[in-house]
């Protein structure tokens, strides 16, 4: 309507910080994906009393199973609950906050302005916002926890055989390839939709609505993970800084600021511990969103393994994450807490390096999005 001309913005506001961090996370994480779908399948693993198997022979099996398509099984809900995630968060973050200071400016005297936050009143409603975000995009993550799984928790030999060698197929070993006939067959008596719709339905039919919010009691409880990630920063930061004023390298950092390169290695640092301490937190939520806390638990009994469609008859009381963890620490001991443990950090330190590296461009182009989408609404 208007003709006024629109000056292209220099700088980010928060909510293209928020765009610029949330195309910079479906970047990295799109780069190391097939990681994403080892580690998962890794956490999920419950086969008891057997070998767990390595991040580098889980990858090597997906690839002979199931060939390349196997590494990028729920891509495009995992990039959709990426985003969404990093968008949701600092949606219902711009909302706690910006109500939480009104709340405290209204006890102040009439033209008094709030003082700053403190740092545990930050991470306070930074946790609010996270629990709220898992609220609203835990139905997708559970979505694509089940797509990068597939079929391999709920299968029975014969339907693995096949897929087995249509894999085989695939990649082109001829020898060893199933008749097409077989194949036919076996998938008409094991047909299984692994479409982002067809894996939702099968979780309706299975579970109800709520079966959507799978793993949200361990969902909540990581949201302490930033909290902890600022907490070992700031404390690692400081020290750093000491060790540089008394040695004089301002390599490390230069006026009481970290140097760019040190910055990203003790956020590195504090992300890895971080993902230590709530890790056994993160497996117990694969797990149940898998269902393979369920399988344990019809093995443990003695009964036979239940398909997809059986667990919501059979099991309606799915494990609580506490009750998984006791299992896993009976089972397994200690150690049992942190089964994939490597395949989460290579993942997420790999991830963090593409998204530091790339920090820049893609704060280039959040910048020419918003002028765009600036440009297109003036147009309306």
């Amino acid at each position: 309507m208007s003709g006024t001309n629109i000056a292209k913005p220099q700088q980010l506001t928060p909510l293209g910080s928020a765009l610029a961090g949330a195309l910079g996370a479906c970047f990295s994480n799109a780069i190391v994906y097939p990681l994403d779908v080892a580690k998962t399948r890794l956490q999920a693993y419950h086969k008891r009393g057997g070998h767990v198997p390595s991040l580098i022979e889980t990858m090597k099996q997906i690839y002979e199973e199931e060939g390349i398509v196997g590494y990028y099984k729920g891509f495009v809900a995992t990039m959709l609950n990426t985003f969404s995630m990093q968008y949701a968060y600092f949606f219902f973050y711009s909302l706690v906050r910006t109500s939480y200071i009104k709340r405290l400016s209204s006890r102040l005297p009439k033209g008094s302005k709030a003082p700053p936050l403190s740092t545990a009143a930050e991470l306070l409603l930074g946790a609010a916002a996270g629990a709220l975000a898992q609220i609203f995009t835990l139905p997708v993550s559970t979505i694509a926890t089940r797509q990068q799984i597939g079929e391999s928790l709920d299968e029975d030999e014969n339907s693995r055989r096949v897929r087995l060698r249509k894999g085989w197929a695939a990649n082109g070993d001829a020898e060893k390839a199933i008749p097409q006939t077989d194949v036919e067959k076996a998938e008409g008596e094991n047909e299984r939709d692994d479409s982002f719709w067809g894996v939702a339905k099968e979780i309706y039919e299975e579970e109800g609505p709520t079966g959507f919010w799978l793993g949200l009691g361990p969902s909540m409880v990581l949201t302490v993970n930033p909290a902890i990630t600022y907490g070992v920063f700031e404390r690692v930061k400081s020290a750093v800084l000491i060790a540089s004023e008394k040695s004089g390298r301002t390599d490390m950092a230069k006026n009481g600021k970290l140097a760019p390169q040190m910055t990203f290695y003790v956020g590195a640092l504090s992300k890895i511990l971080a993902t230590i301490i709530t890790y056994p937190y993160i497996m117990t939520k694969i797990k149940i969103q898998a269902r393979s806390a369920d399988a344990e638990e019809a093995e443990e009994e003695g009964e036979e393994k239940p398909k997809p469609k059986e667990f919501h008859h059979k099991h309606m009381k799915h494990a609580t994450s506490l009750q998984i963890l006791h299992r896993v620490y009976l089972e397994n001991g200690f150690l049992g807490w942190y089964q994939g443990l490597g395949a989460q950090l290579l993942k997420a330190v790999l991830a963090q390096t593409l998204l530091f590296m790339s920090k820049d461009q893609f704060e280039h182009w959040a910048l020419h999005i918003i002028f765009m989408l600036q440009k297109l609404r003036q147009r309306i």
